[in-house]
């Protein structure tokens, strides 16, 4: 037995240390920026199309690249491409940290995807390496998948103060020290694990990435461009094809970056359904609610990050329920109990505009919260349970980037909703304020809410502005929640009657399933969810 004050013993524990701080700085810094984003809209002088973009940047290279990022730790050696994906976030973080155009800040944030898709997928594969012996090991992923949740549970909470006494900028620079503190200890306590043969799939890659770029592109400038604008056809165009394309290559290539066949299972199907919703209603719609809450009630950036604390508070306590559900009951019925509450949640959120009082509409955020946290633990239990050992690794990135891709999906897609109706129903007020046509364009897209631009708006403008981004906003909630009640009903008839399944076992910080507050990463031992 190992001694535990030992230097092997301690090596360890500053191992664990090392990931536990990278994982909760990226989870830190997935909730800290939502809260940022009106300031950036102010400062950078950049519309709700812009303000996407910089949600998108980040999840659309993370979408595209994660499962690449398996593939190179596979080739090259886990904790030489961790290391790397580490200091590509950090220095995308001063990058983003220093923008001095909503360009730039996009760039950054595309800078800080790359990093995250190469740093997250090998951290469990390190913590496997250094705990070997099976107890030690799953206190350790408690450890660590608690620390996970850590970082998204008071992330509103320190973000929120952040940016109203520090500035928006502070919300990348506080990622800076903690990367070089994890670059420091990475380089001195985790071990060199050797890479191994493994072809990478190049055209996959660049089919992916474009195809998915070009989709989110069209759907992002959609409404502000027009429809039928040419650039934007061309966009969807070219997405189609692109993924098309894709799809074809996957099914040909002997190692293929996503395994379609795994798609062939109901049961399987109706898991990864779940989780990919989830992303597209929840973070689809919660992208809206700072802006909502700063730009148009006219709340401080600390009291909207205190907002979310409920909603936060209920993922932590659902995700241990949800995992004895599982255990006993199989997985559909969290995942449907799940699903349905998330929708009821967005449901309800519609029907309080710019008068709402927070303790109206209190319950939707604990129903939400509740909702999500039912979700994580049975996803990753179902998905891990229907493939054979030699393919988790697949199933889980595949989780990971369903999970991602649901939320990129569901910025755009509610962000065009949003977009279409507040242009519409802007147009209808600023006519009969007797505003020229040519005007709503640039007011529409102009930084959301009251104070937010860099020009005042007449009282009864910026009152139609208001009104008109409510519209929107409620109108996207409703689409959000009708999507999550038909993928509830996709998801019972799927999983049918799923056997129950063992649950991830209980530590005193958590369990494996409490990473799932945060970005769903994994390797091969399990799968945390966003």
């Amino acid at each position: 037995m190992e001694d535990p004050g030992g230097p092997g013993a301690r090596r360890k524990r500053l191992a664990l240390v090392t990931l536990c701080v990278t994982m909760f700085m990226s989870m830190l810094d997935n909730v800290i920026v939502n809260n940022a984003l009106p300031r950036i809209g102010q400062d950078l002088d950049a519309g709700i199309s812009g303000l996407q973009w910089v949600a998108e940047g980040y999840s659309l290279v993370y979408a595209a690249l994660v499962l690449t990022g398996g593939a190179l730790g596979d080739r090259y050696g886990r904790t030489r491409v961790f290391r790397l994906g580490l200091a590509l976030f950090t220095l995308g973080s001063a990058a983003a940290a220093l923008a001095g155009t909503i360009g730039v800040l996009v760039a950054a944030r595309m800078l800080q995807g790359v990093g995250a898709a190469l740093l997250t997928p090998g951290s469990l594969a390190i913590l496997r390496t250094v705990f070997t012996e099976e107890r030690e090991r799953a206190r350790a992923i408690g450890t660590w998948s608690g620390v996970s949740a850590l970082g998204l549970s008071v992330g509103p909470v320190l973000g929120g103060p952040m940016v109203e006494h520090l500035g928006w900028a502070s919300v990348f620079w506080i990622n800076v020290p903690i990367g070089v503190a994890g670059l420091g200890l990475a380089a001195r306590v985790l071990p060199d694990i050797p890479g191994r043969a493994r072809r990478i799939d190049l055209g996959g890659l660049a089919l992916s990435a474009a195809g998915l770029g070009a989709l989110v592109y069209a759907l992002i400038e959609g409404p502000s461009r027009g429809w039928t604008d040419t650039r934007v056809l061309a966009c969807g165009a070219a997405a189609a094809v692109l993924l098309a394309a894709f799809l074809v290559l996957e099914l040909r290539v002997a190692q293929p970056m996503l395994e379609l066949r795994l798609f062939r299972d109901g049961a399987l199907n109706g898991a990864l359904l779940s989780g990919f919703m989830v992303s597209f209603g929840m973070f689809g719609a919660l992208f809206f609610l700072p802006l909502l809450m700063q730009g148009v009630l006219g709340w401080a950036p600390s009291d909207a990050g205190y907002a979310g604390l409920p909603m936060t508070a209920m993922i932590v306590f659902a995700a241990p329920l949800s995992s004895r559900l599982t255990s006993a009951y199989g997985p559909r019925l969290p995942l449907v109990l799940g699903v349905s509450l998330c929708a009821v949640g967005l449901f309800g959120l519609s029907f309080h505009g710019e008068r709402a009082h927070y303790v109206e509409y209190l319950w939707t955020l604990f129903t939400m919260g509740l909702g999500m946290g039912m979700t994580f633990t049975p996803v990753s239990i179902a998905v891990l349970q229907r493939v054979p050992p030699a393919q988790t690794g697949m199933a889980s990135a595949t989780v990971n980037t369903l999970r991602e891709l649901g939320g990129v999906l569901g910025i755009a897609v509610l962000g065009a909703v949003l977009t279409n109706r507040m242009t519409d129903t802007l147009t209808a007020s600023l006519h009969r304020l007797g505003v020229p046509a040519g005007a709503v364009g640039p007011i529409a897209d102009a930084p959301a809410g009251r104070g937010m631009g860099a020009v005042a708006l007449p009282a009864p403008v910026q009152a139609a502005v208001d009104g008109a981004f409510v519209d929107g906003v409620h109108l996207a909630l409703r689409c959000g929640a009708g999507a999550l009640a038909v993928a509830a009903v996709l998801v019972a008839l799927l999983l049918g009657r799923a056997r129950p399944v063992a649950a991830a076992p209980v530590t005193p910080l958590g369990e494996d399933a409490r990473a799932g507050a945060g970005h769903s990463r994994a390797d091969g031992a399990g799968v945390t969810g966003r």
